[in-house]
This record gives structure tokens, C-alpha cells and sequence, in this order.
């Protein structure tokens, strides 16, 4: 819900003003720390779940902590087109409103120090996109990692069925043999009461 949240307040820069873009980025920025805390606190609650379902939480812990970083990331680019916007503005109006005479030793455009900011906005969208490569990576071994484990528990219930099976065989082995006893036992009794009979008979 709150990551939810998050995603409609981001639709709000685009047509915020000047005055209140910044009300909202704070706010937005307030929120997305909140859900950084709250998922501190699932993966220590994920951690504290019944084996059977740990993974299944971790993985939904990873994905929601997924998606508050890509929106981190969004924000984050946002914010570099605003200030790059804004100084382009400046530079602009400063550039309008400078008055040159002849021989001014002012006339010279600063264009070095916008160069030096696009290389470093450069720099900070390639450190931005391979933030995201690394998550798509880590995202797709998790996912591989369930597979695996889905694998592993299929075996696992393969054993379970196996050992039913085994304990099945040896209970019918246990009965047969319990069964054998007493035919063996009344067998006897029988066997002395014939040789009785026939010694009290035939002597």
C-alpha cells in the first residue's frame, strides 16, 4: 500500500510548480525512507518464519525492496533533470539581462562549468543504470534460487513418499511375523497334544 502510495505521488512532480515541486520531493523522499524502515523490520520477521514459508517471504521482501529502489532511483533522476533545468534558467536569464559593451572583457560565456555538470549528470545516469543491471541480476538469481529450491523440495517430498512406502512394507512384515508367532505356537500345542494322545492310546 504504501509503495502504491509512493507511485501516485511520483505522477504529482511532473505537474507540480516551481513553489511546491519541492513540498512534494520531501515528501516523497519522507515515505520511501518509511518503507526502507519497514523493510528492515520484514526481513527481520521474514527471518523468524517456519522454514517452509522463509524463503517465500524473503523473496517477497526482495521484491518490494526492488521496487522502492527503482522509485528511489526515478526520483533521484527527476530531481537532476529539475536542477539541471533550473541552472540552464538561470544561465539563461543572467545571460539575458547582461548588458555588453565594446572591449568588455565580459563576454566570454561560462560554458566550461555546464560542461563539467552534463558529464557528471552523465556519470551519475551510468552509476544509476548499472544500480539497476545489478538489481535485474540479483533479481534473476533469486529467481533461479527458486527454482532450485523447487527442485529441491520436490526430491524432498519424493524421500517423504518413499519412506511412507518403506514404512508401509515394514508394517505388513511386522504383522506377517506376529501372525507367523502364533501359528508357530498353536502348531506346537497341537504337535504335544497328538503325541499324547497317541502315547496314552497306543501304550
Amino acid at each position: 500500500r504504501q509503495v502504491h502510495e509512493v507511485q501516485s505521488h511520483m505522477g504529482r512532480l511532473e505537474t507540480s510548480d516551481k513553489e511546491s515541486v519541492h513540498l512534494v520531493e520531501n515528501e516523497i523522499q519522507a515515505r520511501i525512507d518509511n518503507i526502507f524502515s519497514n523493510l528492515e523490520r520484514l526481513e527481520i520477521l521474514s527471518s523468524k518464519e517456519p522454514p517452509n514459508r522463509r524463503q517465500n517471504a524473503k523473496l517477497r521482501v526482495d521484491q518490494l525492496k526492488y521496487d522502492v529502489q527503482h522509485l528511489q532511483t526515478a526520483l533521484r533522476n527527476f530531481q537532476q533533470r529539475r536542477y539541471l533545468r533550473e541552472q540552464q534558467e538561470r544561465q539563461r536569464e543572467e545571460l539575458l539581462a547582461r548588458t555588453f559593451t565594446a572591449n568588455d572583457s565580459d563576454t566570454t560565456i561560462p560554458i566550461d562549468e555546464t560542461l563539467q555538470f552534463n558529464e557528471s549528470l552523465q556519470n551519475a545516469h551510468r552509476g544509476m543504470d548499472d544500480l539497476i543491471g545489478s538489481g535485474t541480476n540479483i533479481l534473476q538469481g533469486l529467481r533461479d534460487q527458486r527454482m532450485t529450491l523447487k527442485g529441491t523440495h520436490k526430491k524432498i517430498l519424493d524421500v517423504a513418499n518413499t519412506l511412507g512406502l518403506s514404512n508401509t512394507v515394514m508394517r505388513l512384515i511386522e504383522k506377517r511375523a506376529f501372525q507367523d508367532k502364533y501359528f508357530m505356537i498353536g502348531g506346537m500345542i497341537l504337535t504335544c497334544i497328538i503325541m499324547f494322545l497317541v502315547v496314552h492310546y497306543l501304550t
